[in-house]
């Protein structure tokens, strides 16, 4: 929305560099001079000058500085000025050059006689300029380094230059209709400045008359800024810290800065409350210029700010709880911003006034759009800019059939001729707004669009900006081809069905177009070449299909492009090469593939590549050595393969190189050629081997290198790093790398990488803390998991500012710790401490955590009160620990907890019923405890369980029928337990269940019987794995339950979601994922499996009394892996349809009473890794082909009528012996069972497992080889 309040604040924010330079200019508005041309500058200083434009790259659309030569005057240069009797350079003026550097060269530096410095919308490119020497400007006056891209903290030398009268360090918001959404500045380096002693930074800064901060994060300043300001800066005259993160009220001592003329702190989010309007601020004389948006005030407003005479922009928008009355404008005559849109202000109704003749910016809240109200304004003859707020109680979701109809204000509207600029938000629209032809822009947000857009729109033919955000229910009208004075369409979220309409095409004049998530569907029109004037295009989220259209390579003048996640596929058009104007592109999109095209190589003006997210395979081609203006390439998350083409590292200014998550390979080659310009390198997750290049050592320009997840070999002594100051990210985790600080053996205290903010040490073989971490007292991130540290976890380690923190996988066995409680500085985000030797009380830190795993340690309690520590998490897990006691319920309490794990310790007693009843949990695992009792049962319809799993407990009675409300149920366990019910056809509506557990309990009556059911048109639609072993089913197997298990039929690739994955927990730096992992005997020994594929699918009817013959409907189920129906009492044959089960890997039909031949259809199961058809009364031969040659007589023994080469006592033609027992009687023994879950991989997958069964109190005994089937599903991250 833009601002005259904001423009106005603009061009303050530029005033002192316009006025110093403008009497420097030549006629022609080129050079900067102050000197007679009979007078030189210093050599040494025109030396120096060019030394800096050396150190510059320049944007070929703009300067190159051509002015600056050798042997030429340096006070005729372009942007340079001199003192006329001294000739020394006094101002810099190098405003919106587009100029590119790493850092300030420090030839700069020596101009020590500046007093004006301007490098502002420029590309500085680094925080190392923290370090610079701008103390030795001791006579500079005005300091402009806005929009400069950089980030990092502010230098301290800044602090030291007494003489400021201005200083501005801004990063503005990019002006949607400035035609820069996607400049190099406003995308890569917003609000990236820090500082955390603001008291400290203007302390020696007691000249200063303005001070521009915008989005400088000054959030660890404390609530003191107002004090620290009226203190140390009395004289200020301009103020401007918006979106600054300020905390607190602002302090009465703001008072004392009574000279201020323009005070700007919106959007500065101060925390909690700014408190009251100050009413301090009408007391200062001069004061025009008033912008508090945004900033949380509440109370009522008094009415001075209303009637004062000097005011000429004052804006309260945004403050949802500040109240009051607007009264009467008696001294308006000034006003020329008025904004109370999104407050809560009411009216009485006014007296009418022509005071308003200033006034060119209006912005109401719904309670005063009201023509009573408006009506006392009279003709707004100066009124520009009009935005109406008609949400409801300033809220942003509500119903939109509730929001104001403007067909009253409309004719109000039309009677202000200069009306150029109308907002709408929340508002009911209107066709009347197509008679508003006098319209330049024209924007509607979140309103009511009752259906399509009109028509009428076409009807705005002066129309230059049209934002779009409100959603409408058919397609776009092709009258918008009508606007063809439009430069910038933006549209966000408006879902228009249908294609887009080729009359975009006659939007010649369009400079900027911007769609997010606009809903358009079908190819992108060919048309779109025809936008030859357009600037910046913008997709994202649109559902477009086909390939990306080659008309894009007609678009010449294109700077910059993003084309993100908007349903493009296939390769990317040769045009594209055609673009030869390109700055920036980026693209993403899964369904983008091929090679990256040679053609991108003829796009040598850009400086931002990024290819990411997509599907590109090949190599990286050697053609991007062609783009040496390139700052920024990111080739990350593709297919890429091969070697990294050493040429990359020659790319002269390349800044960023991220190649992450591709199967790149071969050792990391060429680096010794990267420039001094290259801070980012991230290599993650690819192929690579070889050894670390030791010129990474040297590039000191480094600010983060992660190879994290390669083959890299060799040891690597961290001590190397201590060149790279500027390092802040370092990630060495998962090679072959043997990692160590050789400091560690030196008795003398030393420090290095103290600038560290992420260290990345896992799997590095490191077998103790490396001393050095004492001395990095920022960091944030730190991941030493994986490795070989023992002994205590030192007290040190706590007092860091870290918020992630991993040290699982290690050989700790204590903590040195002053209290029971972690004594983190800072909320953590991440405190893992799972799999060490930990014993006692399990730590829980100060300030809560959102992900806390405490899992496979021998922590034995818990603090009393250790609930009250979990206000912000997330994930808890305490999972195989030796935790004893009641589960408690005050655990419901942490309202933002989604995954509760407590598996695998000695909790007893009951469940609380929040776990189950009303919880926010998605994810409860209580599995192989001691709890028992009743499950509870009053589950409403806001159980947001994804997984419940209480296997191997004491539950008894029922399954709570309440279950059935939670819809997204996944997984449902409650195996190995005494709950006593008939099987739970009442799930069957679930949409997402897709596994059911019940083994092992005490249930009964017949297995799915919902034949006949009307209300169920899609039964278990999902169900995957069923497992009813163990208990006490009977009766016949329905043969139409099994053609509703759709999910068990159709055919799976090798890939999948997990079963039991919660969404993504996203935390800063790094996911964080909870899931189910399966654990299979194979060859005699637990094997994890930890990705459960949606191609995992089983059922496990054994240990019941079921009977009768086994359905053929089983053969429809053609992508089932694993199939158990033993030791029951199944009779007649084995279907031939079983051999259409093409995907089976396991077959157990052992110890039924089975007859007939083996169907030669077996033979087809190819995947067939087991087979037990023992103990039943099969006869015949066995059949040899295939599958069956491999399997051992254990396969077959037990049926005396069998004959053939697996049973080499009973060859075929031979006669047979006396039968040995089939299937003895279940009244007179027990049976124990160890069962294991057996998930087929493919081919020759084995497992094992034992049932032993002891016969009568006569002591005869045999086992029964049976190879039987179930799960053990065990919770890990």
């Amino acid at each position: 929305m833009a601002s005259i309040g904001w423009v106005l604040l603009l061009f303050l924010a530029q005033l002192h560099t316009l006025l110093s330079t403008s009497i420097a200019h030549r006629a022609d508005g080129g050079n900067l001079t102050h000197l007679p041309v009979s007078f030189l500058c210093h050599p040494n200083q025109a030396k120096a000058l060019l030394q800096l434009k050396k150190s510059f790259s320049f944007s070929r659309s703009t300067t190159r500085l051509s002015s600056w030569r050798n042997g030429t005057d340096c006070c005729l240069w372009e942007g340079v000025g001199c003192d006329p009797s001294s000739g020394h350079v006094t101002i810099l003026d190098l405003n919106n050059r587009r100029l590119s550097t790493h850092g300030l060269d420090p030839a700069l530096f020596s101009l020590i006689s500046l007093q004006r410095l301007d490098l502002s919308m420029n590309d500085i490119n680094g925080d190392n300029i923290r370090s610079a020497g701008f103390e030795r400007f001791t006579f500079l006056t005005h300091l402009n380094l806005s929009n400069s891209g950089l980030y990092g903290q502010i230098p301290p030398s800044i602090s030291k230059l007494v003489n400021l009268l201005s200083l501005d360090l801004s990063t503005y918001n990019t002006d949607y209709y400035s035609g820069g959404f996607y400049g190099s500045n406003s995308y890569d380096y917003y609000n990236n400045l820090w500082e955390s002693s603001f008291d400290t930074f203007v302390a020696n800064l007691s000249n200063l008359r303005e001070l521009y901060l915008d989005s400088v994060d000054l959030s660890n300043s404390g609530e003191e800024w107002g004090t620290s300001l009226a203190a140390y800066v009395p004289q200020l005259q301009v103020l401007s810290l918006a979106d600054c993160h300020l905390s607190g009220p602002i302090h009465k001592a703001f008072s004392r800065l009574h000279s201020l003329v323009v005070i700007n702190l919106q959007e500065t989010s101060i925390y909690a409350s700014a408190g009251p309007f100050p009413e301090f601020f009408m007391d200062f004389p001069n004061l025009t210029v008033l912008q508090l948006s945004g900033i949380n005030l509440e109370g009522r407003l008094p009415s001075r700010p209303f009637q004062s005479k000097n005011l000429r922009v004052l804006d309260l928008s945004y403050n949802m709880n500040l109240s009051g009355h607007v009264p009467n404008f008696s001294n308006a005559s000034s006003l020329e911003t008025l904004r109370l849109d999104r407050t809560n202000f009411v009216y009485a109704i006014p007296t009418p006034s022509s005071n308003f003749t200033s006034l060119k910016e209006l912005g109401l809240n719904r309670n005063l759009i009201s023509m009573d109200f408006l009506s006392a304004f009279g003709r707004l003859e100066s009124l520009h800019q009009l935005d109406l707020d008609c949400f409801l109680d300033n809220e942003l979701d509500h119903d939109l059939d509730s929001g104001s109809d403007l067909g009253p204000i409309f004719s109000w509207i039309g009677q202000h001729k200069n009306l150029t600029s109308l907002g709408l938000f929340g508002c009911n629209f209107s066709g009347a707004v197509g008679n508003l032809t006098g319209l330049q822009t024209l924007e509607m947000h979140d309103c009511n669009t009752y259906g399509s857009m009109p028509s009428s729109i076409g009807n705005l033919t002066n129309l230059r900006n049209l934002y779009i955000s409100s959603r409408f229910s058919g397609p776009m009208p092709a009258a918008i081809g009508e606007l063809t004075n439009l430069r910038n369409l933006y549209i966000e979220g408006a879902r228009f069905s249908g294609p887009m309409p080729a009359a975009i095409g006659e939007l010649t004049n369009l400079r900027n177009l911007y769609m997010n998530n606009p809903g358009f569907s079908g190819p992108m029109p060919a048309a779109i070449g025809e936008l030859t004037n357009l600037r910046n295009l913008y997709i994202e989220g649109a559902d477009f299909s086909g390939p990306m259209p080659a008309a894009i390579g007609e678009l010449t003048n294109l700077r910059n492009m993003y084309l993100q996640h908007s349903g493009f596929s296939g390769s990317m058009p040769a045009p594209i090469g055609n673009l030869t104007n390109l700055e920036a592109m980026e693209i993403s999109g899964r369904q983008i593939s091929g090679l990256i095209p040679n053609a991108i190589g003829q796009l040598n003006k850009l400086r931002w590549l990024v290819l990411q997210d997509c599907n590109f395979s090949g190599s990286i081609p050697s053609s991007i050595v062609n783009l040496t203006q390139l700052t920024m390439l990111d080739l990350s998350f593709n297919s890429l393969n091969g070697e990294i083409p050493p040429s990359i590292f020659s790319l002269p200014i390349l800044n960023r190189l991220d190649l992450s998550f591709n199967q790149l390979s071969g050792p990391i080659q060429g680096f010794d050629k990267a420039g001094p310009q290259l801070e980012t390198v991230r290599f993650k997750n690819n192929e690579l081997s070889g050894f670390i290049p030791k010129a990474i050592f040297q590039l000191t320009s480094l600010v983060c290198i992660d190879v994290s997840s390669n083959n890299l070999i060799g040891s690597v002594d961290l001590a190397h790093f201590r060149r790279l100051n500027y390092l802040t990210v370092l990630h060495l985790s998962y090679n072959k790398l043997h990692v160590m600080a050789s400091e560690d053996n030196n008795p003398v205290e030393t420090s290095y990488l103290d600038g560290l903010h992420e260290l990345g040490l896992a799997s590095c073989k490191i077998t103790q803390l490396p001393r050095f971490l004492r001395h990095v007292d920022r960091i944030w991130y730190l991941d030493l998991s994986c490795n070989k540290i023992s002994g205590d976890i030192p007290n040190w380690i706590w007092e860091t500012r870290g918020s992630h923190l991993n040290l699982s996988h290690n050989m700790f066995t204590g903590m040195q710790l002053n209290s029971d409680a972690v004594p983190f500085n800072t909320p953590m985000e991440v405190l893992d401490l799972s799999f060490n030797r930990l014993s006692g009380m399990i730590p829980m830190p100060k300030l809560s955590g959102q992900v806390l795993d405490y899992s496979n340690n021998m922590f034995s309690s818990l603090l009393p009160n250790w609930t009250t520590y979990l206000r912000d998490t997330i994930y808890l897990s305490m999972s195989k620990n030796n935790i004893h006691g009641h589960v408690s319920p005050s655990i419901c309490n942490a309202t933002e907890l989604d995954v509760l794990d407590l598996s695998y310790n000695y909790f007893n007693g009951p469940i609380p019923p929040c776990f189950i009843e009303n919880t926010p949990l998605s994810f409860l695992n209580l599995r192989e405890n001691h709890l028992k009792g009743m499950l509870p049962s009053n589950i409403t319809t806001r159980c947001n369980l994804q997984t419940i799993d209480l296997h191997g407990n004491k539950i008894e009675g029922r399954l709570p029928r309440g279950l059935s409300n939670c819809t997204d149920l996944e997984v449902i366990d409650f195996g190995s337990n005494k709950i006593a019910d008939a099987f739970p056809s009442w799930l069957r509506g679930l949409p997402n269940l897709s596994v059911l557990v019940l083994r092992s309990n005490q249930m009964y009556g017949t297995i799915g019987d919902i034949v006949g059911d009307t209300k169920c048109e899609e039964c278990f639609p999902s169900l995957q794995i069923i497992d009813l072993a163990s208990n006490n089913f009977s009766g016949t197997l329905r043969p139409q339950w099994f053609e509703q298990l759709k999910s068990m039929m159709a055919e799976f690739n090798s890939s999948g979601k997990p079963l039991g994955t919660l969404d993504t927990i996203t935390i800063n730096n790094g996911e964080h994922l909870y899931q189910y992992s399966v654990e299979i005997m194979y060859k005699g020994a637990d094997m994890p499996f930890g990705r459960m594929l949606t191609t995992v699918t089983a059922i496990d009817f054994s240990k019941n009394s079921l009977e009768g013959t086994i359905p053929e409907t089983f053969g429809s189920l053609v992508s089932l892996r694993v199939l158990s129906l033993s030791h029951n009492a199944f009779t007649g044959k084995i279907p031939a349809q079983l051999g259409s089960m093409t995907d089976l890997e396991s077959l157990d039909l052992s110890c039924n009473q089975l007859s007939g031949d083996i169907p030669q259809e077996l033979t087809d199961l190819t995947f067939l890794g087991s087979l037990n058809l023992s103990y039943n009364h099969l006869v015949g031969k066995i059949p040899q082909s295939r599958q069956f040659s491999t399997f051992d007589s254990s396969s077959f023994e037990g049926n005396a009528g069998l004959c053939g080469l697996q049973l080499p006592k009973f060859p075929c033609g031979s006669s047979p012996h006396s039968p040995g027992v089939a299937h003895g009687d279940k009244s007179s023994r027990h049976i124990d069972v160890v069962l294991f879950l057996f998930v087929g991989l493919g081919f020759g997958v084995g497992f094992a497992a034992a049932i032993v069964v002891k016969w009568d109190r006569f002591g005869r005994s045999f086992y029964c080889k049976c190879k039987s089937l179930a799960y053990l599903i065990t919770t890990r991250r």
